[in-house]
């Protein structure tokens, strides 16, 4: 149930976790950034993240929604992040320009895309962070290749992670989306501020009609 961050850098191979492809990063505290992030080396917060990528995880997921079943998510003492995440179903390669990520966002009406290096997740970019790239760069920008830009930090995590550990994380870093990552190094989902905010929007709803 570990959170990680993978430093800004380009989309060049995997900028994930040790847990999923053997290169480690910094790693991340309850309610302070880390520290700088080197590419060589890295530190995991705990060994649950580890664990529960065996078969054990699922189980204790199944358990979990047994016991939970009648609480509502936003009271809930644990709240796997798989809950309240969308999809990761879009991404975009990083040979891509900034345009073409651009384009596929206005397509799919979506505000994230998963950046993909040879079937690997590579970045996780938003519309608002590639708007002020291009503001910041020449006019050419829009037709600057995405592996040639210096990607933004993003936190994933793994789909039984505590939604509300890593909502404190997300402030922390002052990062507004997440990826969530499954056990094969694959986008699970990507979880926003969008949807916390629609978790909680929900549980107001519930309380007035009370």
């Amino acid at each position: 149930m570990s959170i990680f961050v993978s430093e800004p850098g380009r989309p060049v191979g995997a900028r994930l976790p040790e847990v999923f492809r053997g290169r480690r990063i910094g790693d991340v505290t309850e309610l302070s950034e880390s520290g700088a992030i080197a590419p060589e080396r890295s530190e995991v917060t705990d060994a649950e993240f580890q664990q529960a990528a065996h078969s054990g995880s699922h189980r204790a997921l199944q358990e979990y929604g047994a016991a939970a079943a009648g609480e509502r998510p936003e009271e809930r003492v644990y709240l796997p992040v798989s809950e309240i995440c969308s999809p990761a179903q879009f991404t975009v390669p990083a040979s891509a320009s900034v345009a073409e990520a651009m384009e596929s966002m206005d397509q799919h009406g979506i505000q994230h895309l998963v950046v993909l290096s040879d079937n690997s997740v590579a970045g996780l970019i938003d519309m608002r962070w590639l708007l002020a790239w291009v503001h910041k760069n020449t006019s050419s920008a829009l037709d600057q290749a995405l592996v040639h830009v210096e990607l933004p930090a993003f936190l994933t995590a793994s789909p039984e992670t505590d939604a509300h550990q890593l909502a404190r994380l997300m402030l922390a870093h002052q990062l507004n989306a997440a990826l969530i990552v499954d056990g094969n190094g694959k986008p699970f989902g990507i979880v926003t501020s969008t949807d916390y905010l629609k978790l909680y929007a929900s549980a107001g709803r519930q309380e007035g009609a009370v």
